[in-house]
Order: C-alpha cells, then structure tokens, then sequence
C-alpha cells in the first residue's frame, strides 16, 4: 500500500487508489500485485466491494480494459483543446475534471461503461472468466434478411456483461441519486446501449464449391473504434440539462434545447474553454500543444492556440523515398531527410 499527497493505493491483484474527490474510484484498476483486497479499498461502497470479492477474475479483466478505453478516448480528441489527458496515478486520473458537470465529463462516464461491457464481453468469449464464456442463447436454427442459418461459433455475451456492467460500475450512483447522480447513470446507460448498437452477425458457409447452402453463424462486437466515434457524435449533441422537480430525471437547461432521448448524452453545466491551465477546473491548458497553421478547423493554430499565437520550429526527419519494385518481390527504398516545420502553441503569458 502506498500512500500519496492526494490519495492512497493497494497495488494488488488490481491495483486501485482511492482519492477523496473523485467519483469513481473503480476507474484505478490495474493488473498488479498477487491478491485482491476489496475490503481495504475504502472508495468502492458496499455492493461494489461485495461484486469485487466475488469476481476477483472479472476486476482483472475490467482493469486490463482500461487502457483501450482511455486510449480510445485520447484519439477521439487528439486535435482538440480537451484531449482526454490523463495525469499520473499520484494525482486523480483526469485531474479535476471529474469535480465538473461538464460535456466532457459525459464523454467519459459514458465511454468507461461501455468500455466495461466491452472488455467482459470479450474475456467471457475467450474463455479467460469462470463465470461466463459464449452466450448460451444464440443456439439452435435461426433466420436473417439472407435466409435460414444455424447460430456457431461463440458468440459474444453481451448482456451478461451489461448487467454485470449495471450492479458494478452503477451502484455508487444508485446510493447518491443527486443530480450529479442521475446525470452519471444516464451517460453510463447510454456507453453500455453504444455498444449493443454495433453488435454484427458474422457467418462461415458450408457447401459444395461455396455454395452456401448452409450457414453458421454468430454475433461479435464491432472494433470498440465504431463505438468512440458514435460516442463522440453524441458528445457533440450533447443535451445541456436540469433535474425536474422531483429529482427523478431531466428537463432541458434551455427551452429550445431538446428533450435527451436515451441515446444522448447530458450534463449540467458549461465547459471550460480549456485554453488555460486551470487546476480548479481541470483544464490542462493548450500551451506546448501541436497545431496545424493551413486547417480552419479545431485543430488549427488559431483555435488550438486560442489567440495567443504559435512558435514553429524546423525539425529533420527520415522519411521512406525512391521507393522501386524488385521482382520478385521487394520494395527498395532510400531514406531521405526532409525539412518540416512544427507548430506549438504559446503559453499563457
């Protein structure tokens, strides 16, 4: 156990710090150490510490997940002022990004619970959990817009791990049910729908010469890329809301705003315009960040840099030229030095 400034550690099984202010403490899960403890994780309440010492394997599986997720974050926003970044586990994972009710908040929440379904999903089909494998309802003959075919192979149990995904990662909000409550478990919903959105029937025929009189198939999860991206296009129609008055769901924060269908994703407030560092509102600031001087878009330097200019500097790199083809069969090529210029954003002065 290690103890830091702002937190504390148990590097176990999974390793999970526990920071006072952070609302989800699960998201500090990794795969260290000999043994889970979840009685001395002190940031997960009852039934997440119940779940967690039941399902030491799937804790495992949640926490080998994370990386995919928040690196699937980081593409998303790669080109913009917020871009997901993480800071040291010293320090809580998103800085005090997660003291905000923010659009970029949703992303998150939202992103992590699918990325749960998505990593369980996957080790139960590989056979890696005792407590779940293929899904056992895709059995028997069935039928698409092709025709009649034989569910095989293993399908990927998803509901298994939406439900597993709903008792986890949602009890914490299910305990508060504040606004800031209500507004995770929306979003979290909407992560866990994300992925059942790209389920797809993939099938192997059976036949003389291919002909594919007989077909056996199964349901997989698409690449967890199509669901950052229909993520990320809810993000950018996110729905600015308020709770009702009887605290059980959502208005719109502004009259012509629409109603949040369940698709959507919500959040309570405005964001900052991450231009600067800023502790108090986890804003990493844009200074030093990379910026296109020819694009009119988020990631030009007029954006990125949010007019406080840029400094470009000239850098040497050894790119593949002359390329020719050998019979047979090889590719030759030279390595050529070339001159390009790189922008970075000013600091704040």
């Amino acid at each position: 156990m290690n103890f830091f400034p702002s937190g504390i550690c148990f590097y176990v099984s999974v390793a999970v710090c526990w920071f006072p202010k952070v609302h989800a403490s699960w998201w500090y899960m990794g795969t260290l150490g000999s043994q889970v403890m979840c009685d001395n994780i002190p940031g997960l309440v009852n039934k997440q510490r119940q779940l967690c010492r039941q399902h030491p394997k799937v804790m495992q599986a949640i926490g080998a997940g994370m990386k995919d997720w928040i690196s699937e974050c980081q593409h998303q926003f790669r080109n913009h002022r917020w871009n997901c970044s993480t800071i040291g586990r010293d320090q809580n994972l998103f800085g005090r990004l997660l003291l905000r009710n923010s659009r970029e908040v949703a992303f998150v929440y939202a992103l992590s619970s699918a990325g749960v379904v998505y990593a369980l999903a996957r080790a139960c089909s590989r056979g890696e959990l005792d407590s779940c494998s293929c899904d056992p309802t895709k059995k028997g003959p069935s039928q698409d817009a092709q025709g009649p075919f034989s569910w095989g192979g293993c399908s990927d149990h998803v509901e298994h791990a939406v439900h597993f995904s709903q008792a986890f990662v949602d009890a914490k909000e299910r305990e508060e049910r504040d606004a800031r409550a209500l507004m995770n478990l929306h979003n979290n919903r909407a992560g866990r729908r994300a992925v059942k959105r790209f389920l797809t029937l993939e099938c192997k025929c059976h036949g003389v010469s291919g002909s594919c009189s007989v077909r056996t198939c199964w349901q997989a999860m698409a690449d967890f890329r199509h669901t950052g991206e229909h993520l990320r296009r809810r993000y950018n129609g996110a729905v600015q809301v308020a709770v009702n008055q009887y605290g059980t769901g959502f208005t719109p924060a502004h009259t012509h705003f629409k109603r949040p269908g369940k698709n959507d994703l919500v959040y309570l407030e405005d964001s900052p315009d991450y231009c600067i560092r800023d502790q108090d509102s986890g804003s990493m600031g844009t200074g030093g960040r990379l910026c296109n001087r020819m694009s009119r878009g988020v990631d030009s330097c007029e954006v990125m840099c949010c007019g406080r200019g840029y400094d470009t500097s000239r850098l040497s790199r050894t790119v593949k030229c002359e390329c020719k083809f050998h019979w047979c069969c090889a590719v030759h090529c030279r390595d050529c030095q070339q001159q390009v210029d790189v922008h970075t954003c000013k600091g704040q002065t």
